[in-house]
């Protein structure tokens, strides 16, 4: 199978269409798959649900897709730091499932994993779990959340090795990998594609068994708080 394409645009091709679901990486502004993201803007793709921890800022990651209005919906767990978003959300253009942080990475890695529905405690007695079903065990409370099965998945890696193995950079790894795993396809951008059996297999955080396609490009180094304090005088 053929996992290595020229470009982003040339990875989506044949695979996004309008009105699917994606499953994108990224936290904050760390392993945003800004690429695909990007290509996906210039496709036109519209009505896409997008179920990833957050949307990005306003001119980065999924926040350019916001402003073209190519999503209907978002599956989010953090929804600051993009004022499109919160615009478009209070004035009912937009589609917000809210999830805890926590529940939303387990509903990925449960689609990954072909497990259609778990319980948890978190978000009893709160609006999250209004309309779910309830089951006691053990005398405790227990809300059910469903599996998230993507359409499409893209993350951002570090490394990659030609048969789609992934490395992931410290933040990176905690959203992209369960991300990766629930789409029936799965597109990365790397920063490095390394030959076969370079890459020692106890460091490899995604089996390349989960990865349809991969580009390598350059990628922005976004910080998304500068903290800084004044030069102390002399």
């Amino acid at each position: 199978m053929k996992k290595i394409y020229a470009n982003a645009t040339e990875a989506l091709d044949g695979v996004l269409t309008d009105g699917m679901m994606i499953a994108a990486g990224g936290f904050g502004l760390c392993g945003i798959p800004e690429l695909l993201l990007e290509a996906i803007k210039e496709s036109g793709a519209q009505d896409l649900t997008f179920a990833s921890n957050n949307a990005g800022v306003d001119d980065f990651g999924i926040g350019i897709l916001l402003q073209t209005k190519q999503v209907k919906k978002m599956i989010s767990s953090y929804v600051g730091e993009n004022a499109e978003f919160m615009r478009q959300y209070l004035a009912g253009e937009l589609e917000l499932e809210f999830n805890p942080q926590g529940t939303l990475a387990e509903r990925m890695r449960a689609g990954g994993a072909g497990i259609p529905g778990f319980y948890t405690k978190t978000g009893v007695g709160t609006v999250i779990a209004e309309g779910k079903e309830h089951k006691d065990f053990n005398g405790e409370t227990y809300i059910m959340e469903e599996g998230i099965f993507a359409d499409l998945a893209i993350v951002k890696a570090w490394k990659a090795d030609d048969t789609g193995n992934l490395i992931f950079r410290k933040t990176a790894r905690n959203f992209n990998v369960p991300a990766a795993t629930c789409g029936k396809i799965c597109i990365a951008e790397v920063e490095e594609i390394v030959p076969r059996g370079s890459l020692d297999p106890d460091a490899i955080h995604l089996p390349g068994i989960y990865v349809h396609r991969i580009i390598q490009g350059e990628h922005e180094k976004r910080i998304e708080q500068r903290t800084t304090r004044k030069k102390e005088e002399a």
